[in-house]
């Protein structure tokens, strides 16, 4: 068996601190242009949240149609939806239609009007500023416009 003299360790082995900031100053570059590019894609996601929100709300209503041959009142709210408490002793509990209701992106409850200006309901959101009405970030997001 015949045996290699060792070497000393190289000094050239692995980067320079000269190199390592040249790689971060490229990298703060590039990420300079890209983050303003994705900076909006938040508020595409909350759309798309309540979008989806909707349209299980508005199925889960459908379902409890179909139960009981009509949709909730405006007092009864979603709330029917996630079934509750008999409302005398002994009854038997009411239907759960979903688990939870779900909070629009921003952290609200959804609307429910009955009858409603678009249809025989309407459910909505009011956007991220909370009022109604707006444009873009703050537009309503509701049943009337789920396509849109």
């Amino acid at each position: 068996m015949v045996t290699r003299p060792r070497r000393p360790p190289s000094r050239s082995a692995g980067f320079t601190l000269i190199e390592v900031m040249v790689v971060l100053v490229i990298i703060a570059i590039l990420a300079s242009f890209a983050v303003p590019r994705l900076m909006d894609r938040p508020d595409a996601a909350r759309d798309v949240k309540a979008r989806a929100d909707l349209r299980t709300l508005a199925s889960a209503l459908d379902l409890y149609k179909l139960d009981n041959l009509d949709y909730p009142t405006a007092a009864q709210g979603l709330a029917v939806l996630v079934g509750g408490e008999p409302a005398t002793p002994g009854e038997a509990r009411p239907r759960a239609y979903l688990d939870r209701l779900p909070k629009d992106p921003w952290g609200r409850g959804y609307q429910y009007l009955r009858p409603g200006l678009h249809g025989e309901f309407d459910l909505f959101t009011l956007g991220a500023d909370g009022l109604p009405g707006g444009e873009g970030v703050n537009a309503d997001v509701g049943t009337w416009n789920l396509d849109g």
